[in-house]
């Protein structure tokens, strides 16, 4: 007999370690480059939070065919996606949260004057991003980057 375990539900996932308190480590914000710090691991996927000071951001970049979900848990980030060629950005007010599938390509950044901060689950746990850079409404490799090397 087969047993049917469904599918971890990623955004639970994000909204369970919304609160900074509960974490395994201190929430910290480094002036030089976004922070960031594993939360947690499971057998199905793992958890991240992330601090962006105003101005700081993410390349284009994909989750090396991992799904995902991120939820703003302060201030506010614009998560830009490819569409036709050009980027479109979303603003995401503190409690916004979404999902992505494992082709889902984004940057994300803290376009507003207040520190902000996030949580992402990823399924399975990342072991690789592409960064790309887009070009006459192309898509274009920029670099692969690898766990354990990279970040």
């Amino acid at each position: 007999m087969t047993h049917y375990r469904p599918a971890t539900d990623l955004l639970a996932v994000a909204a369970r370690w919304a609160d900074p308190a509960g974490w395994p480590v201190t929430l910290r914000f480094d002036p030089s480059e976004r922070w960031y710090a594993r939360l947690a691991t499971a057998d199905d996927h793992e958890v991240w939070a992330l601090s962006w000071l105003p101005g700081q951001g993410t390349d284009l970049h994909d989750h090396g065919g991992s799904a995902g979900a991120f939820r703003v848990v302060a201030g506010a980030l614009t998560e830009e996606t490819v569409s036709r060629g050009e980027l479109r950005p979303r603003l995401l007010p503190a409690g916004a949260a979404r999902r992505f599938g494992p082709r889902h390509v984004h940057q994300v950044t803290n376009r507003g004057p207040v520190p902000a901060v996030s949580v992402h689950v990823y399924r399975p746990a990342l072991r690789r991003m592409t960064r790309y850079d887009l070009l006459d409404g192309r898509l274009r490799v920029a670099e692969v980057a690898e766990a354990g090397r990279s970040w």
